[in-house]
């Protein structure tokens, strides 16, 4: 286990269950499994397992219960492994027993939820794990699959990782483009005005943060002690120079790096001393985990 493994909030399980029902309706129709209905005897019974196929970090297994719930007659089923547990090519993650027309029919779904999940859960943790020994914290960002959001981030905790802001509504970034809209509007201390403002909407409770992308908009957003400020698309050089000067003007203020960090990247800025790297690849880019269903009492080939 690479670290300890995260609970499956309520926000979680009801973002599942919607997404449950619309895929059952897209897979499903409204004739069912037409090839298991036409082939499979209706009493027939089988026992089928998650199956890793390569080595990750796993996440999605309580969404599979949920799915199993759907079906009647019920389907059992026994996770083996827990969310956040990493695994090896070959290991069982959990065992669904019952009728086999439902197993048959829960396969891709479940396999889609698990593989998409765990997938960012492992590409999460190779992040994570290059900024072994620093203080700096992985984090998710806004780029997600509509719809997908609170699960995607419940993956990248499941890797290690922390989460940003949900969504528009529970914290502050103070962008580029907000700050040019201000100027457009005739600000001339945009940086200076939005947190301001910001602070006086928000009050003490909401995390602020504001973006720069030069240098020399740093002295006046630290001036202003927002929670954070995001370095975009800063070389390490320059970062280093920020971090200098944070120490010196506002030690408390955090700083965050974002703007194409890949995985060979991560490694030299979190050794800076920075707080916070922002990785928008780990949900839009991640790689499917490979996982499979396998009905034990088949033998490949036949």
């Amino acid at each position: 286990m690479s670290h300890p493994n995260p609970p499956f909030e309520l926000s979680e399980i009801h973002q599942a269950k919607q997404l449950i029902h619309l895929a059952l309706d897209e897979d499903l129709g409204t004739s069912g499994d037409i090839t298991s209905l036409s082939t499979i005897p209706e009493a027939a019974t089988s026992i089928g397992r998650f199956v890793a196929r390569r080595d990750g970090v796993i996440s999605g297994l309580p969404i599979v219960g949920l799915i199993a719930e759907q079906f009647q007659p019920g389907i059992n089923w026994k996770p083996f492994v827990s969310d956040g547990d990493r695994v090896s090519p070959g290991e069982v993650l959990g065992e669904v027993s019952g009728q086999t027309r439902s197993i048959l029919a829960l396969e891709r779904i479940s396999l889609n939820f698990l593989q998409r999940l765990s997938g960012i859960a492992t590409l999460t943790n190779r992040f994570v794990e290059k900024t072994t020994g620093t203080k700096a914290r992985v984090l998710d960002t806004r780029k997600t699959t509509p719809g997908w959001r609170v699960l995607e981030k419940y993956a990248v905790r499941c890797g290690g990782g922390h989460n940003h802001r949900i969504g528009l509504h529970d914290a502050i970034l103070i962008k580029d483009n907000h700050l040019a809209a201000l100027v457009a509007n005739g600000c001339v201390h945009p940086i200076t005005e939005a947190v301001q403002r910001a602070k006086a909407f928000a009050g003490p409770k909401v995390f602020i943060t504001v973006e720069v992308d030069r240098l020399d908009q740093l002295a006046e957003a630290l001036a202003v002690h927002p929670d954070c400020i995001l370095l975009d698309n800063f070389t390490p050089e320059l970062a280093a120079a920020a971090i200098v000067k944070r120490a010196t003007i506002a030690p408390n203020v955090l700083l965050e790096i974002s703007g194409g960090l890949t995985i060979d990247k991560i490694s030299e800025f979190s050794r800076l001393g920075v707080d916070r790297l922002s990785v928008g690849a780990l949900t839009h880019s991640a790689p499917a985990m490979d996982i499979a269903l396998d009905f034990p009492e088949l033998r490949s080939g036949n």
